[in-house]
């Protein structure tokens, strides 16, 4: 890429739109793919996106609009995916032109659970994109806090250091820092199982357990994710970086926190769909403890909290019982 890319967000939600404000601090244009063409007008007539972080004000005069995905892959060179992962396959169904040429960043944070796979993978045997144009975006970032531009930090992993550092320039500005990564695997599975873990926060929460059981949860689900990323992908890294530590314990913790959220309601009692009805956003970590459930079947990995929501919002073991069998295996 010569110049200054042309970048195309793909997805409408708070952080696609968190993003699109970051963005455009460094680059003069983007492209912005929304599925709903009322959304758009709206937002032309507006300023802002109509649904989501709508404080956050944009001039609509570099953004173009899109409503065709085949339209905006091929007039952009760098593609940041932020559906939802439980909606991205049939999302990207309908594309037909060619993205193997393209760098595309995964901003989503789930499993794909039309195949179990996390983006990347996804990308890699669907699309035929080479695994050195495929970046993820990681770290404990909430679109909420980047809307108020509170200070965070961004980790861009790509196998190819040089497109990842590429992009974490165009993020960097006053309120973000970005780093870069070539742990792509890595980085993508613990953003996946924190979401899962800060489900199980949300229970114990809704269950009335007090901080010291959630001191003793987070502590022993950064080992559950070490054991099960160095057994998916064993390669050298630092599990205590804010990529990994920093994005579970803000996602466990955090007020904007919709998996902690989401767990909390069924603490309190709340069946699955009564919870994701009353939301109105996507809890990704439902999606998710299914997918690691029936991948961890392959690996074997000793993942006690990730079993323990799994029966919970799967097998309907009461809360109260799943998280007091928890307790026993926790150290």
């Amino acid at each position: 890429m010569h110049g200054e890319p042309k970048i195309a967000i793909i997805g409408s939600g708070s952080w696609a739109t968190a993003l699109a404000k970051i963005l455009l601090n460094n680059v003069e244009h983007i492209n912005w793919y929304f599925r709903n063409t009322d959304n758009i007008d709206q937002f032309k007539r507006f300023g802002h996106n109509p649904n989501y972080l709508r404080g956050v004000e944009f001039d609509i005069d570099r953004i173009s609009f899109f409503d065709n995905l085949d339209q905006i892959i091929e007039e952009s060179d760098l593609l940041v995916l932020a559906i939802p992962s439980a909606f991205l396959h049939d999302s990207l169904k309908e594309v037909t032109v060619d993205m193997s040429h393209k760098f595309i960043v995964s901003a989503v944070k789930g499993i794909v659970p039309h195949g179990n796979q996390i983006v990347g993978s996804y990308l890699h045997e669907t699309f035929k994109v080479p695994y050195d144009r495929v970046g993820v975006i990681a770290g404990p970032c909430h679109a909420e806090e980047v809307a108020l531009e509170r200070l965070s930090y961004l980790t861009i992993a790509s196998p190819d250091i040089k497109r990842a550092a590429d992009f974490a320039n165009l993020l960097e500005c006053e309120y973000i820092r970005a780093h870069v990564s070539d742990d792509i695997f890595g980085t993508e599975y613990a953003s996946v199982l924190k979401n899962i873990v800060a489900i199980a926060s949300g229970i114990v929460h809704g269950l009335r357990y007090g901080d010291n059981f959630q001191a003793v949860l987070v502590a022993n689900a950064i080992q559950e994710i070490k054991r099960f990323v160095d057994k998916v992908h064993p390669i050298s890294r630092d599990i205590k970086s804010s990529a990994y530590l920093g994005d579970l314990l803000v996602t466990t913790y955090s007020q904007f926190s919709r998996n902690r959220t989401f767990g909390a309601m069924i603490g309190k009692g709340y069946t699955t769909r009564t919870a994701q009805i009353e939301m109105h956003m996507v809890a990704e970590g439902y999606y998710a403890t299914k997918s690691i459930h029936e991948i961890n079947e392959e690996f074997k990995v000793k993942m006690p909290i990730c079993e323990a929501v799994y029966t919970i919002l799967y097998e309907n073991v009461p809360p109260s019982v799943g998280i007091r069998q928890l307790t026993e295996k926790l150290r």
